[in-house]
């Protein structure tokens, strides 16, 4: 079994325990922290695991939903009614949590080993290196990562660019202070109407 630092797992059950709190608290409001606190969880993992643009996308996209939703509670109005807990619910969310632990445990001991490098063993190093030996080569880049980024993963970083756009734009339409006045309110010159 590979050895895996204990802040992951650390990490790991402090964002199933934010999620659980998130799924059972009844305060609405709560709940999105705890979604939030679980998705930076997630980036702290990201940084961990030496992805730093995966770490920067994920906190991004976090502070944007978090405006969002916060916005979305604080101009709500409750008119929900009290339902009893079912225990058959709660039943089935522990066991699938049981199972994802277990799945998690199993990758976990599958992964290369944290902290050395895939390109030191021969039977992983083929992808890696053909990259790196061929990035100048094929692309004309000198810098093999952003040729990565640009060229062989053109659009996976156009998609998060978009994901990272369409959050801007959707925070910037919830959170507009001047909203669309009506028609019926203004006169034929735009001006207000009596």
């Amino acid at each position: 079994m590979i050895e895996i630092p204990l802040i992951l797992y650390a990490l790991l059950a402090f964002m199933i325990i934010a999620s659980v709190i998130a799924m059972e608290t009844r305060d609405l409001l709560s709940s999105v922290i705890c979604v939030g606190t679980a998705g930076f969880g997630l980036a702290v993992i990201d940084l961990f695991l030496a992805a730093p643009d995966l770490a920067i996308t994920q906190v991004v996209v976090e502070v944007v939903i978090l405006v969002v939703l916060i916005r979305v509670v604080l101009t709500r109005r409750d008119e929900t009614h009290e339902t009893p807990k079912d225990t058959l619910s709660v039943a089935v969310v522990g066991v699938l949590v049981t199972v994802l632990l277990a799945a998690s445990l199993v990758a976990f001991r599958h992964l290369h080993p944290f902290g050395q490098p895939l390109m030191a063993d021969p039977a992983t190093a083929g992808v890696g290196r053909a990259y790196l030996e061929g990035t100048l080569k094929e692309t004309g880049a000198a810098n093999a990562v952003m040729a990565i980024l640009l060229d062989y993963r053109g659009y996976d970083t156009l998609g998060e660019a978009t994901v990272i756009f369409t959050a801007v734009v959707a925070v910037g339409a919830v959170l507009r202070r001047i909203g669309r006045t009506s028609s019926a309110k203004e006169g034929p010159s735009g001006e207000g109407g009596e």
